[in-house]
């Protein structure tokens, strides 16, 4: 292992697939620290956007992409779609050499797959990486865990000494890696947000599809997405929100903006829950808008953590997203994938968590202990309507706050700070 470096979550995830697979894809928003956790694993690496040897790798992935491929294994292909050829090379040699473990990928952007691409099912297994959970960044111990959840464990217990000023400043700062490991100024650490939206809006959208974007008009939309984070904000809401000013998109625009800030993994919404209920209640299935890191909104919104703290309704929405953000972390470690749930009737639940094996609990997010009642009935009257003949019944039920004690209620309903939850 190399000096310095924070383990992560998904290590043991990326371990066990390139057990599995001749191959593994590992993508995610830049900066959210892919290449460095694939080095850790990596025998040997390939710097596509290497300056000096960037021009020299593309023409060679032109004409023999298995020169490239050269190296001991694991080997490491960073930003590989700088050159979609090596993807194919990479299925091909996955092949011929028959054996596990070959090749790590990394990528900031998801390409477009041509007609000439393989699917790479089979050879080569995806997974997703995100900025640090609080649980990796060390602000929680993970003392209450998601698999202790699942287990149906006794407790839980714990204590969080964060306090909602100091949620303010890690919505603010993200789950970074060099934001959290930097030691610098407060100001100085909340300035990389600012720095990769402006990334991402003069260079990084429009080399996501190859079509130039206005810096401006990018920024705009962002900042529409941020004031309806945690919503099911429909293009036709995003539209009439930014009608009047300087930067007014259309409809198809605005839809062709979120396509690319999806491929870029800037934007990563929740998707609806699909359950079998007892009653006849439609299901809503919008997605809730949310970033893959709330400090995207906070930066979008030219916020401070003062801000926020002036702003209770911005600030519950957004660490609500930071709840979400942590929520997929420790569920994708478990092989779960994290919903939310809304039906006709109005009753929402902010998270719902299931596993691959069908297993699932559900998740109100609550900043306030004055809230928790209200949250805890929402959950009851979920756990009332879902047909457990044909589904199982919930491995638990909990409300993720900002207050300090971990505790299970009377009715069952378990009580988390966000900052004492863990994988």
């Amino acid at each position: 292992m190399k000096n310095g470096y924070k383990k992560r979550i998904s290590d043991q995830r990326l371990a066990l697939l390139l057990q599995a697979k001749g191959a593994v894809l590992i993508e995610g928003p830049k900066w959210c620290g892919k290449t460095r956790s694939a080095e850790e694993m990596a025998a040997s690496v390939l710097y596509m956007q290497d300056p000096d040897t960037a021009r020299e790798n593309i023409q060679i992935a032109k004409t023999k992409p298995s020169l490239l491929l050269e190296g001991d294994t694991p080997r490491l292909l960073d930003e590989w779609q700088v050159a979609p050829e090596l993807w194919n090379a990479v299925r091909f040699a996955v092949d011929r050499r028959g054996e596990r473990g070959q090749f790590i990928l990394t990528g900031s952007v998801s390409p477009d797959r041509t007609e000439d691409m393989h699917s790479g099912t089979g050879r080569i297994a995806r997974m997703q990486m995100r900025p640090m959970s609080l649980y990796e960044s060390g602000e929680s111990p993970g003392m209450v865990s998601l698999a202790t959840l699942f287990d149906g464990a006794d407790g839980p217990e714990g204590i969080s000494d964060v306090t909602v000023e100091q949620y303010a400043f890690l919505i603010a700062r993200g789950g970074w890696p060099e934001a959290v490991l930097r030691t610098a100024s407060e100001r100085i650490t909340l300035a990389l947000a600012y720095d990769y939206l402006e990334a991402v809006a003069n260079e990084d959208i429009s080399q996501a599809d190859g079509t130039q974007k206005n810096p401006d008009r990018v920024k705009a939309l962002l900042r529409s997405l941020a004031r309806n984070v945690s919503n099911e904000a429909k293009t036709a809401t995003i539209h009439n929100d930014l009608l009047g000013g300087d930067e007014s998109l259309s409809r198809p625009t605005i839809d062709q903006y979120i396509a690319a800030l999806k491929k870029i993994f800037v934007i990563e919404d929740l998707p609806a829950w699909s359950a079998k209920l007892r009653s006849k209640t439609a299901m809503r299935t919008s997605e809730k808008r949310h970033f893959t890191d709330p400090s995207i909104a906070v930066a979008a919104l030219r916020a401070t953590p003062k801000r926020l703290l002036a702003d209770f309704e911005t600030f519950g929405f957004l660490f609500e997203s930071l709840a979400i953000r942590d929520l997929r972390a420790y569920a994708e470690s478990l092989d779960g994938k994290v919903y939310h749930y809304r039906d006709k009737s109005g009753l929402e639940v902010d998270a719902i968590v299931q596993l691959a094996d069908g297993s699932w609990g559900a998740v109100e997010v609550k900043m306030g202990a004055g809230e928790v009642d209200d949250a805890a009935a929402h959950l009851l009257k979920l756990k009332n309507i879902v047909d457990i003949g044909t589904m199982p019944p919930p491995s638990f039920m909990a409300v993720v706050t900002a207050t300090r004690y971990a505790y299970r209620r009377s009715d069952g309903i378990v009580v988390v700070p966000l900052a004492c939850l863990g994988p």
